[in-house]
Order: C-alpha cells, then structure tokens, then sequence
C-alpha cells in the first residue's frame, strides 16, 4: 500500500441536486496525500457525480471542496485542472482522428507558457516548448506502453489501449491527484490484474494521490489503501478495505451478490 502523510483533498457537506433528484447527499471525507482512494457502489449512487463536482464539471448546490487548502467549489475545470487534478472518463473520450501522440500533445498545452503568437511565428522560446511537449508526450506514451504506436490513429487502438492513453494524457496535465472513473470496465481478468499493477506503478513513479470508481469489487479490495461507499448518494461507509468488506450495511447495499 501507499505511504500516507496530510490530508490533501477534502469534502464538506457536499450536496448536488438535479430537479427533486438528491444525486450526491451531504458527503463528507478527506482523502490524503500519496493514498489510493476508492469509490464503489451500486449504478446510481452518485460516483461519477462527485468526480463532476471535484473537477468542476459541476458546481455542487452545496457545501464545499477543498484542495490544498484552498476551495475549489466554484472554479472552472481548466482551473482545477491546472491546479494539478487530473481525471480519466467512464465513456473514453480521446480524438480518434488524431494520433496517440497528438492526443497526449493537446493535454500538454494546459502547461504552455509561450503565447499564441509566439507559437504561430514559430518563435525560439515556442518552438523549443513544442519539442520539450513531444518528448514528454513520448515518454508518457512508452510509460504506457503504447511507445510503438504514436503516430496510430486513437480510434485503432483495443479498448484496453485506449484507456491507457487516456491514463497518458490525464498524466501529461502533471496532476497531483489523478481520478479514473472505472478504468477497467470491459476489461478480462487479466487485463484488470495488469491494470491493478499498472495504476500502483504510476502512483509510485509520479507520487499521485489516486482516486477511482471501479465495480470491479476485487480489484479495490487488492489495490485501494482505503474506500469509500455510496449507496442513493450518500456516504455509508469509509475505511480500509478490509472493514469495508465486513460492514453490514455495505454488504446489503452492494456487496452481497459479489
């Protein structure tokens, strides 16, 4: 497991609403730095919701996000992202026309500092970012195993390899905390196991705090330093996964078909 220090990202009372819909109830927890993190419950408990709420996507109705110190809440998504909070997609959502290496390009240019006219003339200062972009964009894509198939279409790729561009192109952001949102759906149990290997070595190698929803119950048990569960958009249980699989009130919710 992890080695865990402060508290890094914390939730208070976050509520979300949708219409008469309570997606996301009045949730609290703090997730600590360097910690893998997880999120189960059944379809509809409000997982993906909260990873919205944190990285912006929506504002919560109320209560409050705090990252580092400072409140998140109500900051747009490029500013969180830029913050260092990164996240991977449900539904995988690369540009299949563009390369593998083009997609992992785009997300590097949140950490561009030459300007667009700059860039547009070519400038030394542009041009030499540009090179430094691709090299990290090629490193990231040898990390994942993809070094070979830069210049192949996204929309080529297997399922499989396309989620581990997608992990390439959320770690070309630089995060600090990196949310994937059920990295191994559609996976074998072979490609989870390698998956599972997969996110603690990017952990280790880029000192993340990593958070993700997963159903794949195992998976969590094996690789999570602690998890998390909601059940109709509330936070009935938080602790090591080990507590977690003997709660009484988890095994009702959720894991009494596993």
């Amino acid at each position: 497991m992890s080695s865990l220090s402060s508290t890094f990202l914390e939730a208070k009372s976050l509520t979300r609403r949708f219409g008469g819909l309570v997606a996301v109830n009045n949730v609290s927890f703090s997730i600590k730095k360097h910690e893998i993190f997880g999120l189960i419950g059944p379809n509809g408990a409000g997982k993906t919701t909260l990873f919205n709420l944190i990285t912006g996507l929506i504002p919560p109705s109320s209560g409050q996000l705090i990252f580092q110190g400072t409140e998140i809440s109500q900051k747009s998504p490029h500013k969180i992202a830029a913050l260092g909070i990164a996240r991977t997609f449900q539904n995988i959502r690369l540009f299949g026309e563009l390369s593998a290496l083009e997609n992992v390009k785009i997300a590097r240019h949140l950490r561009t500092k030459s300007g667009i006219v700059s860039g547009i003339l070519g400038m030394p200062p542009a041009a030499k970012e540009e090179y430094q972009n691709k090299q990290k964009a090629l490193e990231l894509l040898e990390l994942v195993g993809l070094g070979d198939r830069a210049e192949e279409q996204a929309r080529n790729f297997a399922y499989g390899d396309q989620r581990r561009l997608e992990i390439a192109r959320a770690l070309a952001l630089e995060p600090q905390i990196l949310l994937l949102d059920e990295p191994a759906a559609g996976m074998n149990p072979n490609e989870k196991q390698l998956l599972s290997d997969f996110i603690r070595e990017v952990q280790k190698s880029f000192n993340l705090t990593v958070v993700l929803i997963e159903h794949h119950v195992p998976l969590m048990m094996g690789l999570c330093d602690r998890i998390a569960v909601l059940h109709f958009g509330e936070l009935i249980a938080l602790d090591t996964p080990g507590v977690v699989r003997n709660n009484p009130a988890v095994i009702e919710a959720y894991l009494g078909n596993e």
